[in-house]
């Protein structure tokens, strides 16, 4: 018995480890990993219940779709984003 509940043990822990990889190697945030525009999330009420702390997002410029890791929104949203790096004329 003891040694069913060791080998138990040993996967759940192997399980946890592997969850926590995987989520860590997510990007995190909406914007692209790819080409760096903000991305349009995915709604499904069955993932949202099931893992609130990740979210599907799709990004118009490249096409890229997948799970990223939630960020949590501080302050005002800049209105550059979803562009890309502008090269700005220097002012007079």
């Amino acid at each position: 018995m003891l040694v069913v509940g060791v080998l138990l043990v040993t996967v759940a822990m192997r399980v946890a480890i592997v969850m926590a990889v995987v989520y860590l190697l997510l990007p995190k945030g909406p914007l692209c990993p790819h080409c760096g525009i903000e991305m349009v999330p995915l709604r499904n009420r069955f993932f949202d219940r099931l893992l609130p702390a990740l979210q599907r997002r799709w990004c118009l410029e490249c096409g890229w779709d997948g799970v990223v890791r939630r960020a949590r929104v501080t302050g005002a949203r800049d209105s550059g984003l979803g562009t890309r790096n502008r090269l700005r004329a220097p002012s007079p």
